[in-house]
């Protein structure tokens, strides 16, 4: 422990950590003034962003997080590269369309800095080899499938092997749902979860988010902004089902907040044990809070909940009890 850490150990526990160097050992990170700073009462666990994303450095992913406040993430690793199946759009989803790395990557980095991250495993669902890839990194440590973001029916047989696997692993799976690119097949995909019942499944992306809206018909639109009526099929799946909770990432999730605010307060009051935070930001470094859409979400969930023990649900404690952090 060096001399700064010493003195930060003076105060009581509800100081803030600040983002130094020492905190990463033999890893020095620029700082600015406007860094957000963590607090060590109120610890954020991210389950959702990845490595090298849109060519982000290690080193700025660090420094995004911690900027944010983030005291834990989970790295969600991409599949193999592969340019002719359908599966991938032929190439086009390779890295999860943002030149996400494979397995070995979050793997690495997590156990380099294991207090602040964790990993996923993954691959492309309809190879021979899938999930002999999967259960390899499932061995390693890993605590999530996916994020699986693929051209592929959710109630495939393919898919149903993974679903399989997840079981015997104790391990959710999480999913990427993109009405006629990824993940095909929402309004069956209760099936899935009465077949499957010990299976924590996560919903993510623009067509999970859009159909908590019970008036949203055309699925073609990704980010409505009208008022939402309850009863839609994503609200009723995570009211019926045990097994089905939400991941709040990306600008998806952010819009199912912002688009409706009264209804949101709601919907997070009503859902609050089966919601959780991720980012899925690709910002460089996160110090410019005003564009970083992973801040934002943090601050909307804080502003909306409708209670601090609402927010603490959201932000840390169903994560830390579903990943058993």
């Amino acid at each position: 422990m060096n001399s700064s850490e010493a003195n930060q150990n003076e105060f009581s526990r509800r100081s803030f950590l600040g983002l130094s160097g020492a905190f990463v050992t033999g890893m020095a990170l620029p700082l600015s003034a406007g860094t957000l700073l963590r607090s060590i009462d109120e610890p954020i666990i991210d389950i959702h962003q990845h490595t090298n994303y849109v060519g982000r450095t290690t080193e700025q992913l660090l420094t995004h997080q911690r900027a944010m406040g983030i005291t834990h993430t989970i790295l969600l690793p991409s599949g193999r590269a592969l340019q002719d199946r359908a599966s991938t759009n032929f190439g086009e989803s390779n890295g999860l369309e943002a030149e996400v790395e494979p397995n070995e990557a979050a793997y690495r980095i997590a156990k380099r800095y294991p207090d602040e991250y964790s990993f996923g495993a993954n691959e492309v669902p309809d190879l021979p080899d899938t999930l002999k890839t999967i259960e390899k990194y499932l061995k390693k440590g890993g605590v999530v499938i996916g994020e699986q973001k693929f051209n592929i029916a959710c109630d495939s047989p393919e898919m149903q092997k993974i679903y399989q696997l997840a079981q015997e692993y104790d391990v959710p799976v999480l999913m990427h749902w993109q009405h006629g690119r990824f993940n095909l097949g929402l309004d069956r995909f209760h099936k899935m979860l009465e077949k499957y019942p010990k299976v924590t499944f996560i919903g993510h992306a623009q067509t999970w988010w859009a159909n908590i809206d019970r008036n949203h018909t055309d699925q073609t639109v990704m980010y409505p902004k009208s008022e939402v009526t309850p009863g839609g099929i994503t609200d009723r799946l995570l009211s019926d089902y045990p097994n089905m909770y939400a991941d709040l990432s990306a600008g998806s999730g952010l819009n199912s907040m912002t688009r409706d605010e009264e209804q949101a307060v709601d919907f997070l009051q009503r859902h609050q044990d089966k919601i959780l935070y991720g980012s899925d930001c690709a910002d460089k470094d996160g110090l410019d809070h005003s564009a970083c859409q992973g801040y934002k979400t943090i601050q909307t969930v804080k502003r909306l909940s409708a209670s601090k023990s609402i927010e603490r649900k959201i932000l840390y404690e169903n994560a830390k009890r579903l990943f058993r952090i």
